[in-house]
């Protein structure tokens, strides 16, 4: 697949709410052995809120950006500033009348919207949440010779971002109260996010 266009974005953006759906009690479970036990939830609603959005899209640009905003006007915490700053900073990555995005540009993108998310929602690599998962995965896109090779080395490294957290103590939120007994439970918002990237690896072969 050499390019990514807004019929490919829906499909991916589908199998992703689909998949987070289909293990919202999973998610809510992980959640709740540190956390507040909603994170299943969280994520569905913001996902699906903002896969609503990229059907019914008319452009590539509009559609992230509509997907962003009904993320986060969708009320679910932090998440939904997670996700909606995130999306709405990818569609600010994108040229005006883009029609399709090829791997420099998805790349390019997706690091515009992690700057975007960075700038409004604290966290790094270690903390034991998403940004475990999340800003590994939008590293590994960067300079990929192909959609198809940046979307295998996001999800790549998403998982692995993911499985690191069970060995991390947290810092953040409900679970940093728990310190050292945080350590060997993985952060829900992390597995997520890589539930999140392997769908949109699976829909973009399809």
């Amino acid at each position: 697949m050499e390019e990514i266009t807004l019929e490919k974005l829906k499909a991916m953006f589908s199998l992703a709410a689909k998949v987070v759906a289909e293990n919202e009690a999973y998610l809510c479970k992980l959640d709740a052995a540190c956390g507040d036990g909603d994170h299943g939830v969280a994520i569905k609603g913001a996902i699906c809120a903002a896969n609503d959005a990229i059907q019914a899209a008319a452009d590539l640009k509009g559609g992230m950006f509509d997907a962003g905003f009904a993320a986060m006007s969708h009320s679910n915490g932090s998440t939904s500033s997670i996700y909606g700053s995130l999306l709405m900073g990818v569609a600010d990555g994108i040229k005006d009348g883009s029609q399709s995005l090829n791997a420099q540009e998805l790349a390019s993108a997706f690091k515009a919207g992690l700057d975007s998310m960075r700038a409004t929602v604290k966290g790094e690599v270690g903390d034991k949440t998403v940004f475990d998962a999340l800003i590994p995965a939008i590293e590994a896109m960067q300079g990929a010779g192909s959609v198809l090779e940046a979307l295998q080395n996001a999800a790549a490294a998403a998982k692995q971002g993911a499985q690191n957290t069970a060995k991390l103590q947290a810092k953040f939120g409900r679970a940093r109260n728990l310190g050292e007994k945080s350590i060997g439970t993985l952060d829900p918002g992390a597995i997520s996010n890589s539930m999140i990237f392997e769908a949109f690896l699976t829909a973009s072969k399809e």
